[in-house]
């Protein structure tokens, strides 16, 4: 909860300085029994392979490589940590759904992803990434499904909204939030982002701000 007297203006800010701080690589995780310390509250981003998690990635964290991004699908093949000054982990998971890899290597990830997102006891929310001009396709049905059972907050973000006309993404917004709606576990509110105008960035940062450990001093 904010501070009395605490403005928007003031919570933009407060984001801005997590983002602005260190940001740092830890792991790559293929294993659950490799996975890191549960002190530090994660949010993980998921969704289709090539849906732009990588790129929405370093837009949220002002990198330009901090997560490779690809034109290829399925290129990230494992479950990379980053670290955010202590305070909150951002999770970039395997793509899920189309991949240009074998079916068994797909399989196996496939199995990870949704481990992990049973059984992370610190994972605050996960941002489910739909691509705009699509929306929620069937590879994104077990995943809600996932989530929903555990009892996992997670939020829809549509990636790549600069592609649709105004009222192309309005009918978009409305229609996901439609179906989210259906989703017991689905944080409220779609956040329509952007990652080459900038779009959504802020409100995605604030949101992530919010789940993150105070500041410590």
């Amino acid at each position: 909860m904010d501070e009395p007297g605490h403005t928007a203006a003031d919570a933009a800010e407060d984001a801005r300085k997590l983002f602005a701080g260190r940001i740092d690589f830890m792991l790559g995780v293929t294993a659950m029994a490799s996975l890191p310390s549960t002190d530090v509250p994660e949010i993980a981003f998921a969704g289709r392979s090539n849906v732009g998690k990588s790129s929405l990635i370093n837009a949220v964290t002002g990198r330009r490589q901090l997560a490779r991004t690809s034109g290829t699908p399925g290129r990230t093949r494992e479950i990379n940590f980053f670290d955010a000054g202590g305070r909150i982990r951002i999770v970039d998971l395997p793509g899920h759904g189309y991949a240009s890899a074998p079916k068994a290597v797909v399989k196996t990830w496939t199995g990870l992803i949704h481990d992990y997102l049973r059984g992370r006891v610190n994972l605050a929310r996960v941002f489910l990434l739909i691509d705009a001009r699509h929306g929620i396709k069937a590879a994104d049905e077990p995943v809600m499904e996932t989530l929903d059972v555990s009892a996992v907050s997670w939020q829809a973000v549509l990636t790549k909204t600069d592609k649709l006309k105004p009222a192309e993404l309005e009918k978009r917004i409305a229609d996901t939030e439609a179906a989210v709606a259906k989703h017991p576990a689905a944080f409220p509110g779609i956040i329509a982002t952007s990652s080459n105008t900038g779009a959504g960035i802020d409100a995605l940062r604030q949101t992530i701000h919010g789940l993150a450990l105070p500041a410590s001093g």
